[in-house]
């Protein structure tokens, strides 16, 4: 959810770069188009391997998730940080994801940021992305991608530079998301955008049917493309409040909901707080807490536990899946202290258990 002061410099920096390239290419002032990679055949035409199909297939039923057999999936996950910013530390391999998938995680939450989908380049980015894709097949763990952005994509005003982004590249994203994924059973949900945020007026205002039109056009293109991925959309108020659904859901079938339950949300007593504002969805939709975490002993999201137990008990009891935030030591609420040594946080400890269903209420 929050990344430290360091990496958000550098991700304003890459901001900028990007605003100075863009605007010396729609100048002519370059010699190469800023978007000569949008023609590129490599990253248009979906990767030729023979692992697509060796996971099975998720498709939506009712408010469930389901498997080619017809078993219900209750997805349990975690994310890891931005790839580009775990590749340029050094802890981009396979080894990452052999340890969330002993951690526990059938899902991976994997946030795209605009600026260094941008700074990378697509073309670039999209082989992190097919390297994370294929450790995944091979661990058995199904796949979100999610354009990380938080804030106004309507109005275009973001809480920070490094989520800077607008409508349109928010199209061609998931545009060349779709064309290169389609088929490939190990990603199974496109998450639209990660977190839409209006702070209180100061970034301007968007109301749920201006929310739901650009979401339902986003689908639309992805569809032209891929039909089989889950398009996941995200409530309002930091991808919290899902309350408009009870008038306005999305008009496309297949869909699921996305919900960010943290602690500071609402307060206590939790449960019929939690049921007014997400809880009541999962009755007819497929519901997903795509982010939510805490952390035991610090100032931080700050938990006793208690929080952590009463909302995993929550969503388990209403079959809403749910990947915890987040495998990295520098974003919060983190799940790990270190890479070397490796270690587990508090709320790492927590959520393992969790995941490997341990947990007692």
């Amino acid at each position: 959810m929050t990344v430290n002061n360091k990496t958000s410099v550098l991700f304003f920096l890459f901001a900028v770069i990007c605003l100075v390239i863009t605007t010396h290419a729609q100048q002519g002032q370059t010699g190469t188009k800023y978007f000569d990679w949008s023609n590129s055949q490599d990253m248009r035409m979906p990767v030729e391997n023979p692992n697509t199909k060796k996971l099975l297939l998720i498709k939506v039923k009712g408010n469930k998730f389901v498997n080619a057999l017809g078993d219900t999936i209750l997805f349990r996950g975690a994310a890891i940080a931005d790839p580009d910013k775990l590749e340029q530390e050094k802890q981009w391999d396979r080894n990452l994801f052999l340890r969330m998938k002993e951690f526990g995680a059938t899902l991976v939450r994997i946030p795209v940021h605009p600026v260094p989908w941008r700074m990378r380049t697509p073309v670039k980015y999209l082989q992190l992305l097919d390297q994370a894709v294929e450790w995944c097949t091979e661990l058995e763990m199904y796949v979100i991608i999610d354009w990380h952005s938080i804030g106004n994509l309507g109005m275009e005003l973001f809480q920070d530079p490094m989520y800077y982004t607008t409508r349109q590249e928010t199209y061609e994203f998931w545009r060349t998301i779709a064309m290169h994924f389609r088929g490939n059973n190990t990603v199974v949900f496109y998450e639209l955008f990660n977190e839409p945020a209006l702070c209180n007026g100061q970034l301007g205002s968007m109301s749920w049917s201006e929310w739901k039109k650009i979401n339902e056009n986003i689908i639309h293109l992805i569809r032209a493309y891929d039909t089989e991925r889950i398009p996941l959309v995200a409530g309002l108020d930091w991808a919290y409040d899902l309350t408009p659904l009870r008038i306005e859901p999305i008009e496309a079938e297949g869909v699921g909901y996305v919900t960010h339950p943290y602690a500071n949300k609402c307060s206590r007593p939790y449960v019929p707080k939690w049921d007014e504002a997400f809880g009541f969805a999962a009755n007819r939709y497929p519901v997903v807490a795509t982010e939510f975490g805490f952390t035991i002993g610090t100032r931080d999201w700050e938990d006793t536990g208690e929080y952590g137990k009463e909302i995993i008990a929550y969503l388990e009891e209403r079959g809403i899946s749910w990947v915890c935030w987040v495998f990295d030591p520098e974003w919060h609420p983190r799940l790990i202290e270190s890479w070397i040594p490796f270690k587990l946080s508090k709320s790492g400890e927590f959520f393992k258990q969790a995941l490997q269903k341990k947990i007692q209420k």
